[in-house]
């Protein structure tokens, strides 16, 4: 039996305190090579603290946290070189260029032959042609790809990005993960928070977060099965509306709005639980609706955890 490898970063019943507020309660996490570890939350989750723990920014106010093996907090000035940290916020030098900019960050981490580096991350993100204007002149999609090129300047082994694509437009968005699955596919691992559900896709495995607790963790495909029941999904109409018909019916647990449809969660042996939903339309006079049953996603599967967590019905999604 083939041994399971060993995390490059481990936490241990990580909790992280701020005065009053508990931001993070004891969450096991490790990132193991060429994985890519998502940390899926809305703001207050607590995705923040727990990244600036395992990159050693921060100290923990209880639990274990390693990497590579070694303490994180007290080895920190040393295992800095071998991890690379992405801030959520654009952290460079405005009044810098862009080649300014790299060149800082490689001085500072004692890079040795850091021009052709330099070259070759500038031309692997779509900078060099943009090199010599300052950082404060850049779009938001290229500040990103810039503070990437810092990142990796000194060859890190884990890249710990907070929010990476946040702000940025679609096609970027799209940029950076083609990056970051190259880098994977060459050897580095990632560790990266983002509030978008969708992204969860990319990721080898994720961990749910809600109020500094993990909901669930596992393979993206495998959270989506964790929902009870079947999900049908509404379209046309106005939601609100589609909503109330649905909200309190027998068979419906769960009523949430998902951009211009509405999911239903039933709990029914049916044959054809979209009839179900239909004919609940149907008695409250909403007619010609496009009604289908469709396969839990991982969003369904969010909303659900967490409105088991707080009691609450179902949050209305983005």
């Amino acid at each position: 039996m083939t041994a399971a490898p060993a995390p490059l970063l481990a936490a241990r019943g990580l909790s992280v305190r701020y005065r009053d507020a508990q931001a993070l309660a004891s969450l096991d996490l490790t990132v193991t090579a060429s994985e890519v570890v998502g940390l899926i939350g809305p703001d207050g989750a607590g995705k923040t603290s727990a990244l600036r723990v395992l990159a050693g920014l921060m100290e923990a106010n209880g639990g274990q946290v390693t990497a590579f093996g070694e303490p994180v907090w007290q080895r920190r000035r040393v295992l800095h070189h071998r991890l690379g940290y992405l801030a959520q916020r654009f952290a460079l030098y405005g009044d810098l260029t862009v080649d300014e900019n790299v060149q800082f960050f490689a001085l500072l981490y004692g890079v040795r032959r850091w021009r052709e580096k330099r070259d070759e991350l500038l031309h692997r993100v779509g900078l060099a042609p943009f090199r010599r204007r300052l950082a404060e002149h850049l779009s938001g999609g290229m500040k990103q790809k810039l503070a990437l090129a810092c990142t990796l300047i000194h060859d890190p082994e884990v890249l710990i990005l907070d929010e990476p694509t946040t702000g940025v437009d679609p096609v970027t968005r799209r940029e950076l993960w083609r990056l970051l699955g190259e880098l994977v596919a060459e050897g580095l691992a990632l560790l990266v928070a983002t509030p978008y559900l969708d992204e969860a896709a990319r990721c080898s495995r994720v961990l749910l977060l809600y109020a500094g607790r993990v909901l669930a963790e596992g393979h993206p495909a495998a959270l989506a099965k964790l929902l009870p029941g079947r999900v049908v999904r509404v379209e046309g109409g106005e939601r609100a509306a589609v909503a109330a018909a649905l909200a309190g019916r027998p068979a419906i647990r769960d009523v949430a709005v998902f951009g211009a449809a509405v999911h239903a969660r039933l709990e029914t042996t049916a044959a054809d639980a979209a009839a179900e939903v239909a004919a609940a339309l149907a008695a409250a006079g909403l007619h010609g609706l496009e009604v289908r049953e469709i396969a839990p996603s991982l969003e369904d599967t969010f909303l659900y955890l967490t409105a088991r967590r707080t009691g609450a019905p179902s949050p209305e999604a983005a």
